[in-house]
């Protein structure tokens, strides 16, 4: 017995890591020291920061690489993954410093594993975030043949001064929503049991213009990171954002809102995708579950001061990403309160 008889290929696993150096050196900012090869990755915190703060988060793609692998679309759950993790630590305005990724699989395809790691270095770049580091475990016997797993890490850096966290937010601040490209990284595995039920496969047809539907399902999270810098330089008064993933809007708005407020919600403000009227009709789903599994078209949201609203939006705009004022934030009826409050104003 050797160590590729017991299902392991050393070998496999040093030309994988040749064939992405490309991929991940690109990414490299001018604050890193050294290549890939190191034990860990080193880089410095940029310059011109008094009292740097790090933020740091972790999170993966769920259970859309079930779909994502079933149908070989590898490269946008790179991109959701970096997405997951970007878009939380920016919320309190942090610029994303570098990302690290680990891969466990059952056996290294290395065409798949690679593009998954271009996706990565691709969301990276879009964030201006360093890859830093990454660890690929080859596990067969405890992953099935061709299945993979993923984890993400970021750390971003904040001015301490700067930061936000809602403690500027008052009664009368605006609350705008930024358009989700889908369903993101959420909810997938109530998806797949919509799927099952309705025989879904590659060719299945949805919506007015008759789109494809896993491919509408598979489109890769949207990056905020650019934006959110852009309203910072900018020095557009944000006083908090949320990062709308799993829970929906009912579980994430209110984690940016400090106690003793709301915030109350048009829901006519905008149009829910036709992708998530298709999952609640196929699959029955009641409207509370709808609102707390699926973002329902708002991946991000700010919390603004009213004469910053123009502004933002503008900005937005400029990203190419679809905004709009969504609600705006009330003073709670009693103290403690949280809730979303989800009333046409």
């Amino acid at each position: 017995m050797d160590y590729k008889t017991s299902g392991v290929d050393v070998q496999a696993g040093r030309n994988f890591v040749n064939r992405i150096k490309t991929s991940v050196e690109a990414t490299h900012r001018s604050d890193v020291i050294g290549g890939m090869g190191g034990f860990g990755g080193l880089i410095r915190i940029p310059k011109g920061f008094s009292s740097p703060v790090l933020v740091a988060g972790t999170d993966g793609v769920g259970t859309k690489l079930e779909l994502a692998q079933n149908y070989k679309e590898h490269f946008g759950v790179g991109l959701d993954l970096v997405a997951m993790c970007v878009n939380d630590v920016i919320t309190s305005g942090a610029q994303p410093l570098f990302f690290l990724d680990y891969i466990a699989t059952g056996l290294l395809g290395p065409d798949a594993m690679s593009e998954v790691v271009e996706g990565i270095a691709e969301g990276c770049l879009r964030s201006e975030c360093a890859l830093l580091g990454g660890e690929t475990a080859e596990m067969p016997g405890f992953y099935p043949k061709g299945r993979y797993d993923l984890a993400g890490f970021c750390v971003a850096v904040v001015e301490e001064a700067l930061i936000i966290d809602g403690s500027k937010m008052r009664a009368g601040d605006e609350i705008i929503a930024i358009a989700s490209s889908g369903v993101h990284s959420n909810g997938f595995s109530l998806v797949r049991k919509v799927l099952e039920l309705k025989g879904s496969d590659q060719k299945t047809l949805f919506g007015k213009e008759n789109r494809l539907l896993i491919e509408a399902l598979l489109k890769p999270t949207t990056l905020y990171g650019g934006l959110v810098q852009s309203l910072v330089k900018a020095k557009i008064p944000l006083h908090g954002m949320a990062h709308i993933t799993g829970g929906g809007l009912p579980e994430n708005l209110p984690r940016c809102i400090p106690q003793g407020l709301i915030a109350v919600l048009d829901t006519h403000s905008w149009q829910i995708p036709e992708l998530f009227q298709w999952l609640k009709d196929a699959g029955d789903i009641p409207e509370v579950d709808l609102w707390n599994t699926f973002n329902l078209g708002v991946g991000f949201c700010l919390v603004v001061s009213p004469e910053g609203v123009p502004a933002a939006l503008e900005i937005c705009r400029e990203e190419e990403l679809d905004a709009w004022c969504m609600g705006r934030v009330e003073q709670a009826s009693s103290s403690g309160s949280e809730i979303l409050v989800g009333l046409p104003l």
